[in-house]
């Protein structure tokens, strides 16, 4: 009730335009001004824009010709992953100075469950305050949106309202109403082949899911298909995890030049991601016996699963499995996409292998380049063919977390 202390109360924080907000804070020059961000200096396609840029119609996912052309004063930014990595840290860091119960939802997202912290940061409203007050100083100078409410479907969707820099509280008792007529494709979680499902069956809106019966969507999709119709009423179930969960996957790809040909260029791709992939295995105390390795041409995948000869975090070993999927795979066909991933990380050290000193010497090895890149930077000691990688920039995965085997991205 108003004037009481929420019985649950869950916060979002969402970063407005995340890194061409850091951009503009870094460069004042660009401030005010349209600005897109790219994969590299020579990126084709527009990772994220600046709200300037988007009021001349560019969007994420455009091609930069098609955004000068829209925009003739539009710039070009090459990405920095490992700065957006650093200062997303920050932020998340001083978050939990408010509450531990902090779940890192995306680079630029995260929930906060404030419900024990109401007693001590005041109620709901004041503690969204301190949120962006928080985050304003954690990350010397940003604005983000905060949403809350009682559950963290409705705080999502809040956040959402006023951007940028929104401030949107949404009380529990009020949420159903609130969220009636939303279309149900609106919320996050509900895909479009959901929303598919739904609209069969009359459910438009979220106010329509209460003639739907809770039973019909557990018998279609389950536990998942339950929370589904709570959330549309505003009573989504699911808790806030501050915890990384065991990897399923360790991978990395990478887009190449459309209709890629040239073997070398497919290589040296193919290289970058066995690097990573080894690289990061490592770092957390990984092996795994199992990868994909593929090529992605215009009609499908080319590549599939390799077993390695033993459980490995060996780049190596990896770069051997790359090079047998494109003398089985490839036969010359273009193609624009990379992916190596380790299928079965499991944590631990192996049993020595009396008949078989070289892996010794291999780990031995591995652990000196893992040292000298961990103090200088990434591929700071790498293959020959890596130390001109111009034209294969890092990306930051949406899944990015600052801590455990999603921090795919090293601060500096």
């Amino acid at each position: 009730m108003p004037g009481c202390p929420w019985e649950r109360a869950i916060a979002l924080a969402d970063m407005n335009a995340f890194f061409c907000s850091i951009e503009q804070m870094d460069h004042p020059e660009w401030q005010g001004k349209p600005i897109g961000v790219t994969n590299g200096e020579i990126g084709t396609c527009i990772i994220t824009c600046s709200y300037e840029a988007r009021a001349w119609g560019i969007r994420t996912g455009m091609r930069v010709k098609q955004a000068r052309a829209q925009c003739p004063g539009f710039i070009q930014v090459a990405a920095r992953p490992e700065r957006y990595a650093e200062v997303s840290t920050n932020i998340m860091h001083a978050l939990i100075d408010i509450t531990p119960d902090v779940e890192v939802f995306s680079v630029d997202e995260a929930f906060l469950d404030v419900t024990r912290c109401q007693h001590l940061h005041g109620p709901p409203q004041q503690i969204a305050r301190l949120i962006k007050n928080t985050i304003h100083e954690a990350s010397g100078g940003l604005l983000c949106s905060v949403g809350i409410s009682g559950d963290r479907t409705t705080a999502k969707y809040a956040a959402k309202k006023h951007k940028p820099d929104g401030l949107t509280v949404i009380p529990p008792w009020q949420a159903q109403a609130v969220l009636a007529p939303v279309k149900v494709t609106e919320l996050c979680g509900i895909s479009t082949g959901i929303g598919r499902f739904l609209a069969d069956r009359g459910v438009e809106v979220c106010a329509d899911m209460v003639r739907l019966p809770i039973s019909e969507l557990g018998r279609r999709f389950g536990n998942p298909g339950r929370r589904i119709w709570l959330m549309c009423q505003g009573l989504d179930p699911a808790p806030i995890n501050p915890h990384v969960p065991d990897p399923q996957s360790v991978g990395h790809g990478k887009v190449m030049p459309p209709d890629t040909t040239d073997p070398e260029v497919i290589r040296t791709f193919l290289l970058h991601m066995a690097s990573k992939v080894g690289a990061r295995l490592r770092r957390h105390q990984l092996h795994a016996s199992r990868f994909f390795i593929g090529l992605r041409a215009a009609l499908g995948w080319l590549g599939g699963k390799y077993p390695a000869p033993f459980p490995t975090h060996d780049s190596a070993v990896i770069r051997q499995l790359c090079e047998k999927m494109l003398a089985e795979q490839w036969h010359g066909e273009g193609v624009y996409q990379v992916q190596v991933t380790a299928l079965d990380p499991f944590p631990g050290g192996l049993q020595r292998d009396l008949f078989k000193p070289e892996r010794d010497r291999a780990d031995q090895l591995n652990a000196v380049v893992d040292a000298i890149n961990h103090r200088y930077g990434e591929f700071a000691l790498a293959p020959a063919r890596l130390l001109l990688r111009s034209s294969m920039p890092n990306v930051i995965a949406p899944a990015w977390k600052p801590f455990g085997h999603r921090e795919t991205i090293l601060k500096k």
